[in-house]
């Protein structure tokens, strides 16, 4: 699993002209699943995720998690994260989870979330989304297992 974190102001999903999702001061987070995971990187994931550092303390060190400054988060299915690009023109999706495993550990990803007291925004899975932010920093990060 990927997922491909953003330090955001501000960030909201809209679909079909409705917002699906939406938050302050927090995380945007973009999680791809690969077809080779087995979903048991999703607790780990899940953890680092919550308590990565990377808000500011009084210092202007990245020593705070989003736990740590009350921040929330927009949590967004993105199956482009597996993208290959290595070949052509054309990217190819192979490595990309099918819809239904990815659906299925999407939605074990926001239930692990949740007990972490957490209860992520959300897009739609498998929607066309419009995604908007105001990114901070900017601060953007990937973190897979």
């Amino acid at each position: 699993m990927r997922l491909l974190i953003q330090r955001v102001k501000s960030a909201s999903v809209e679909v079909d002209g409705k917002i699906t999702g939406e938050i302050g001061k927090g995380l945007l987070v973009f999680l791809g699943v690969k077809d080779s995971d087995d979903g048991s990187e999703i607790p780990w994931l899940a953890r680092k995720l919550v308590g990565l550092r990377i808000f500011e303390d009084e210092n202007d060190k990245m020593n705070l998690s989003v736990e740590d400054v009350q921040g929330e988060i927009l949590l967004v299915s993105q199956f482009t994260l597996y993208a290959d690009c290595s070949k052509g023109r054309r990217p190819g999706f192979s490595d990309a989870a099918p819809p239904q495993k990815a659906l299925e550990f999407y939605e074990r990803f926001i239930s692990e979330l949740k007990k972490l007291d957490f209860a992520p925004q959300t897009g739609i899975f498998q929607a066309k989304m419009q995604v908007s932010l105001q990114n901070d920093g900017p601060v953007t990060m990937i973190v897979e297992k």
